[in-house]
């Protein structure tokens, strides 16, 4: 007579969390294997996406447009214009710097997420966000903003970096770029994204506003920072300089009020909201060395650019058209490119030049204030600068 034995429940228990625990890190270690890098061109060309303020889709109005423009006008026409800038632009890869979606007018926060991010997913192109201060105020908590975000397809997002114990914040971590395959430089780090959660609102009753970048994770930017450039300088193929890097968050720093219209590319029509206290990640990142530039959002109708001691701060212009704005003013979407150094020896080399230029929501996609962020040249002529 067979006997059938029964499974003992506590060992199928042990197998299910057991699988549970490791899946994220199975999840993290599938999106590290697609390495990001430099096409055959010698370009890496990125899309930033700023304030989008999605909510329920078609239902949810826009707001600040012309009257001939509300009649029909909702979310959708956001996700028309990120269809539209994928396939004009064709990025390596989209970054969304924040406000994803306007959570007191998000029903589901899971479902207007995977809404807003839905031309992304469905383009195929690796894509990575940030929060802002309103993506937590629906039915997730900025930790569940995150979590979920992490889940979409083709995203790089991450929760936080695996070898931060103590970090503050949710969607702090880096990307590598490498250089172009079968170049000197395909092994190398050639271009380093700094992605960093900014907060949303002081936690401190004595200090009134917007949030912070906190000790945590300026400690952390600083050892990755540190340890980029010991890879890069390193052999093989061993640089005299660090490869330049670009930082991605949301609410700008007090130093983007140091500029007047003399002294950058683009407009300013609006205050600088900024913490009401300088946490100092500026001057980290001065310190640091490689930071070039610097990407945010928050204030819709800003769009500059100024160069301050040798980092360009940026904002990427409203883009969502349920976000406040300025009727008559487009909704705009930043554009960055990185070109490398042409070599007769490997073809391409490291990056000679970081530009960008704004895309208007208009009828032609109109390009404006193209500027040059950084270039080898003035590296070499301002010794680091």
């Amino acid at each position: 007579m067979m006997v059938h034995r029964k499974k003992k429940p506590a060992l199928v228990i042990v197998a299910v969390l057991t699988l549970l625990c490791i899946a994220p890190t199975l999840a993290v270690n599938a999106k590290q294997e697609r390495k990001l890098r430099f096409r055959q061109n010698g370009e890496f060309k990125i899309l930033q996406v700023a304030d989008m303020h999605f909510a329920n889709g078609k239902t949810t109005p826009c707001l600040d447009v012309l009257p001939s423009q509300v009649a029909g006008c909702s979310d959708l026409n956001t996700t028309a214009f990120i269809n539209r800038m994928i396939s004009a632009e064709k990025p390596d890869l989209i970054v969304f710097t924040g406000d994803n979606i306007f959570g007191f007018d998000a029903t589901d926060a899971a479902k207007s997420l995977n809404a807003a991010f839905a031309p992304a997913i469905a383009s195929n192109i690796p894509w990575v966000a940030v929060l802002g201060n309103h993506d937590q105020e629906s039915t997730l908590s900025r930790e569940g903003v995150m979590k979920h975000i992490v889940t979409l397809k083709n995203t790089l997002s991450q929760v936080n970096p695996s070898d931060a114990h103590i970090i503050d914040g949710f969607g702090n971590y880096n990307l590598e770029i490498g250089g172009v395959k079968g170049s000197g430089f395909e092994n190398k780090s050639v271009l380093n994204l700094y992605f960093l959660d900014s907060g949303d609102y002081s936690t401190v009753p004595s200090v009134p506003g917007y949030g912070w970048i906190k000790p945590s994770q300026q400690f952390w930017f600083e050892q990755t920072s540190a340890r980029l450039q010991r890879a890069y300088m390193s052999k093989p193929a061993a640089q005299k300089a660090p490869a330049p890097g670009l930082v991605y968050f949301h609410i700008p720093l007090p130093e983007f009020a140091y500029f007047d219209q003399s002294n950058f590319t683009g407009v300013r029509q609006e205050g600088i909201s900024s913490a009401s206290v300088n946490s100092g990640f500026f001057t980290t990142m001065v310190a640091a060395g490689d930071v070039k530039a610097v990407f945010t959002g928050h204030d819709h109708v800003n769009d500059f650019c100024g160069r301050l001691t040798g980092i360009q701060l940026c904002y990427g212009g409203g883009f969502g058209y349920h976000a406040y704005g300025k009727a008559g003013w487009e909704r705009r979407a930043r554009v960055v490119v990185a070109s490398l150094e042409k070599t007769e020896k490997r073809g391409w080399g490291d990056v000679k030049s970081i530009k960008t230029w704004k895309r208007l929501d208009d009828e032609h996609l109109t390009g404006v204030d193209g500027q040059v962020l950084w270039s080898m040249r003035r590296r070499k002529h301002t010794n680091g600068a």
